[in-house]
């Protein structure tokens, strides 16, 4: 009788299942851009002259709060909605590798950059000396696209996927994927802002090569937020997701030329990188602190969030490029969410680590030695270095595990 109660389950009891499924500030944002959809729409309010990002007010009157405001505006039913539920599979996959804090600073982040990306073209397009046209700083933009159109690409970049689908219909090559939804977003709706849109995937990028890692705080910065009294009653509910506190180990690989937050541009392959338009896979040694993209990923408050478990174990299965489809129990205990208990934990054969000339094991304890060392030790055992970080991050820096993982991806 179960198995038909479960499958005749009604629309109720599957929008809650849903909605208890989306991390704590992921749903956060869809219910306070709900709300203020809401609100202006039972009060008349809809120039949203006032809260709108407007260069020319930004210029003239420094009103640098509608940086803020105009992304959690929106100016109809659809755009409402259509934003909000293209949230949510973006922002939960990255809110449960990055954490719910994290995200928020990362969210903030791309704000600011999307508006300064855009009062800069605004800008020049207006004060050139060769065709000046005053359109773009009189443009009044509202709406969470722009962040969406940033979080696209960075999730693009994340994922190592050569291809995506747009909307089932036809597939394009994974580096031009935001581009190609500018363009049908352009010819599909009228009154869409096309720089808006455009300075989001100028962010995301921005982002995925490092060129704001100066701006990103290191761990101890959002473990102080999560342990202050007056985040108590969020950082509680089951739906939080906490950052990886002080391990500087656990982070999920991105993309960049070397350790300098400028070297993807500046670099001797600077040609090499503006043609790809994408940037390449970690290959220079990485800091050890603070200069992460993704310096940590998240778990859920509670042992018993078996969704974000499960959402973390399947993108951590597609970073490690498995190519053994036949074996999703392997790719499941591959996640970060499936630690294994300390009875399970077992050393590695020290025989591995001998055939590759290296010492056993047992003396590659993480607390002695640096992560990069970490790295340095299983890369000399013949695994690949992007998936030995990717494996150390799974495994909470745990080189035992890192290598049960990687062994069971080459199995």
């Amino acid at each position: 009788m179960r198995p038909n109660i479960v499958s005749e389950a009604g629309l109720q009891t599957r929008v809650g299942q849903w909605w208890d499924n989306i991390p704590f500030l992921t749903s956060a944002v869809v219910i306070v851009c709900g709300v203020i959809y809401l609100v202006c729409l039972l009060v008349g309010y809809d120039s949203f002259y006032e809260i709108c990002f407007l260069p020319e007010a930004l210029v003239s009157h420094f009103q640098v709060y509608r940086i803020y405001t105009s992304i959690i505006f929106h100016g109809s039913l659809l755009h409402v909605l259509f934003n909000m539920l293209a949230l949510v599979p973006l922002g939960s996959e990255l809110e449960r590798i990055m954490g719910s804090i994290r995200l928020l600073y990362m969210i903030i982040l791309l704000a600011t950059s999307n508006a300064i990306f855009h009062l800069i073209i605004a800008l020049v397009v207006a004060h050139n000396p060769f065709l000046t046209d005053k359109y773009l700083m009189n443009e009044c933009a509202i709406g969470f696209s722009g962040i969406l159109f940033s979080m696209i690409v960075i999730e693009t970049s994340l994922s190592g996927v050569q291809s995506r689908s747009v909307f089932g219909l036809f597939n394009v090559p994974a580096k031009w994927y935001a581009f190609i939804l500018l363009v049908v977003f352009q010819l599909l709706m009228s009154n869409v802002s096309l720089l808006g849109h455009l300075c989001g995937i100028l962010s995301g990028f921005a982002y995925t090569y490092g060129l704001f890692n100066f701006l990103i705080p290191g761990p101890s910065f959002y473990s102080a937020i999560e342990s202050s009294s007056w985040l108590a009653s969020c950082v509680r509910r089951p739906k939080f997701i906490l950052c990886s506190g002080g391990n500087t180990s656990a982070y999920i690989p991105t993309f960049s030329g070397q350790t300098s937050p400028f070297s993807g541009l500046f670099s001797g392959n600077i040609w090499r990188n503006l043609s790809s338009w994408m940037p390449q896979r970690e290959t220079a040694a990485q800091s050890t602190q603070d200069d992460v993209r993704f310096p940590g990923r998240g778990r859920t408050l509670g042992s018993g969030q078996n969704t974000a478990v499960n959402s973390d174990s399947n993108l951590q299965a597609r970073l490690l490029d498995n190519s053994s489809p036949n074996n999703p129990s392997d790719i499941a205990a591959a996640g970060a969410g499936q630690r294994l208990s300390n009875e399970r934990r077992s050393p590695v054969n020290n025989v591995v680590a001998a055939s590759a000339g290296g010492p056993p094991l047992a003396q590659m304890q993480q607390g002695s030695i640096s992560y990069e060392e970490q790295i340095q030790k299983l890369v000399s055992m013949g695994f690949e270095r992007t998936q030995v970080e990717v494996a150390i991050a799974a495994a909470d820096g745990d080189l035992n595990v890192a290598v049960e993982i990687l062994m069971s991806q080459q199995g």
